[in-house]
């Protein structure tokens, strides 16, 4: 027989499980950096109890990739602003003017957030605030998007270095110097740093020193960032090239040919084995991690940007101006969103998303919130734009009927 001690804390078990705080999704999960974290896999599958609007906020100048701490949304613009806007509903928090412009995205670690400039600085802020912590100038121009791990940020300049610094107050650990521009993001996984070159090759540098592992020449400029799952990186070339190496010794794995250029970083699944990357041959592709087989490939316009992966479906920013999401297992079209109506279509960024929100932003200056659960998007200025073309063409063929009619009657 059960007692009544015993139905008492059944009662008290049942009631914890039934209730909101039990029950309830998680939040969804930060995207504190490009490609959400170190390894660069741009993946998350979490349950989110974040309900997204759709908005829009218009920045001077093409935006960045932006990134996500905290429900506040950051991204630097090629006007040399870094915003920082609430996530709710895309009103702005504070922006920091650097001295040049800004075309990698922020990282967010902890209270801090750090991005570099065509000033040829990197910046760290206060991310609540907006403030000047410190910083840190090379010999030219910051493209790439740090990396930082253990109290330690690395990113690569134009001045043909990579170097790493120290977080708190920007002192030099060390630099490495190549024989051309680093534009390529650096990615950190078990003492190594990763990173490309426009002089041709993939390097490896140890973070302790930063003495060389290892280089994979390929032959033609590296500007994608790698991306990483256990011993094997993968990256795209300037030459059309992929590849696949050991992240211990740098020898090759696989090679897969997209017949162009490569500027798209590559997103990974293991649960698949997939990766997903884009080129400038006007296909989105899917390649079997383990050895370069294609899975499937669909016609999206070139993507230089960096797609997203969300659950069972893949985000990808177009050039031509459309967001699509695809079935990551088949490639087929679920949605997809135009803000320039094909007059106004503009180059997209890189899109992160948030349980279901898809942020993604434009070379005019446009950062949109999509919500996926309900298939919709903010409608954009360009709609009007649109409607007063179409309000002015008829307009001008009635004029020219008129013109018409009245000459044949004068005739």
């Amino acid at each position: 027989m059960i007692g009544k001690k015993n139905i008492f804390i059944g009662l008290i078990i049942a009631c914890f499980f039934m209730s909101p705080l039990a029950i309830a999704p998680a939040s969804a999960t930060d995207w504190p950096m490009f490609q959400l974290d170190l390894n660069h896999t741009a993946y998350t599958d979490e349950a989110s109890d974040f309900n997204p609007d759709t908005w829009i906020f218009k920045a001077a100048s093409a935006i960045t990739s932006p990134v996500i701490s905290d429900k506040l949304v950051y991204f630097g613009s090629k006007s040399g602003l870094l915003t920082a806007l609430n996530l709710n509903d895309g009103t702005k928090v504070w922006d920091y003017k650097a001295g040049g412009n800004i075309t990698g995205s922020p990282v967010v670690v902890g209270d801090d957030l750090y991005f570099g400039s065509g000033d040829s600085y990197l910046y760290s802020l206060d991310k609540k605030t907006g403030d000047e912590i410190w910083k840190y100038r090379t010999g030219n121009s910051i493209e790439t998007t740090p990396a930082i791990d253990n109290g330690v940020i690395y990113f690569g300049s134009d001045d043909q270095r990579l170097y790493a610094l120290n977080t708190t107050n920007g002192t030099m650990n060390w630099e490495f110097q190549t024989q051309n521009a680093i534009k390529s993001s650096p990615t950190v996984s078990n003492g190594s740093v990763f990173f490309g070159s426009d002089d041709g090759k993939i390097y490896s540098v140890n973070t302790n020193n930063g003495s060389q592992n290892w280089a994979y020449d390929t032959g033609s400029a590296v500007e994608t960032s790698p991306a990483i799952n256990n011993t094997t990186l993968y990256m795209g070339t300037n030459n059309g090239n992929f590849y696949a190496l050991d992240t211990g010794t740098g020898t090759l794995k696989w090679k897969y040919n997209l017949n162009d250029t490569v500027k798209s970083s590559a997103v990974l699944d293991p649960n698949d084995n997939t990766l997903f990357i884009g080129s400038d041959s006007g296909n989105f592709t899917a390649l079997d991690m383990r050895d370069g087989t294609l899975k499937w490939s669909v016609n999206t316009g070139n993507v230089e940007s960096t797609a997203a992966l969300m659950g069972d479906n893949i985000v990808i920013a177009s050039n031509t101006g459309t967001v699509y999401v695809l079935n990551k297992f088949s490639g087929k079209e679920e949605w997809s969103y135009m803000p320039g109506y094909y007059i106004f279509n503009s180059p997209l960024s890189s899109p992160i998303v948030y349980g279901d929100e898809i942020l993604v932003g434009d070379n005019n200056g446009n950062l949109f919130s999509l919500d996926f659960s309900r298939k919709s998007g903010p409608i954009s200025s360009y709609l009007y734009y649109v409607a007063a073309i179409v309000v002015v063409i008829i307009v001008g063929l009635i004029g020219i009927r008129m013109f018409r009619n009245r000459r044949r009657k004068n005739n």
